[in-house]
């Protein structure tokens, strides 16, 4: 386990960044985070989170507005769900089809991402495709899932899009 010098939550070995806090546990592995004094009124003071929540109940839905379209898409992803564009000559038919938004011109590949269920959690993985997937801006290494949390924005190749729990 890689324990956050930030926050000391116990990540997976291997892991780039803190689950609970998203420091980045590479850049400087060594770093020294002081302690700050609270006030008296400590104990008054309440948590708040400027990530959103990983929760992913069995009842939800995920709402994605992708960047520039009119409506929203509501999907309800059940164990592994492929992202891409579909592509007629070859029969690939993800589960979400990026096709009707500019897909092929904005670099996404026909099987480019897959959302995946867990226990009451939601990941994303990059399934090796060609100009890459993003989560709040850095590039996910393929193959390899990382949990997404309510408002985070994804982009594969130059289509972006924000999630949302419902």
């Amino acid at each position: 386990m890689v324990k956050c010098p930030y926050c000391r939550h116990d990540n997976l070995e291997g892991a780039l960044v803190c689950e609970e806090c998203g420091l980045n546990l590479w850049s400087n592995p060594q770093v020294e985070i002081p302690t700050r004094e609270l006030a008296d009124e400590a104990n008054e003071l309440s948590v708040k989170s400027g990530w959103g929540t990983a929760t992913f109940q069995q009842r939800n839905q995920i709402i994605i507005h992708i960047r520039d379209a009119a409506e929203p898409l509501t999907i309800a992803p059940t164990g592994e769900f492929l992202i891409g564009r579909r592509d007629s000559a070859s029969g690939v038919e993800p589960d979400l089809d990026l096709t009707p938004y500019n897909a092929l011109e904005r670099g996404v590949s026909r099987i480019h991402a897959a959302f995946r269920r867990g226990d009451d959690v939601l990941s994303i993985v990059d399934l090796d495709s060609a100009n890459g997937t993003f989560l709040n801006g850095q590039r996910l290494a393929p193959n390899q899932p990382r949990l997404l949390r309510d408002g985070d924005e994804i982009r594969l190749g130059k289509l972006v899009m924000h999630v949302y729990f419902k």
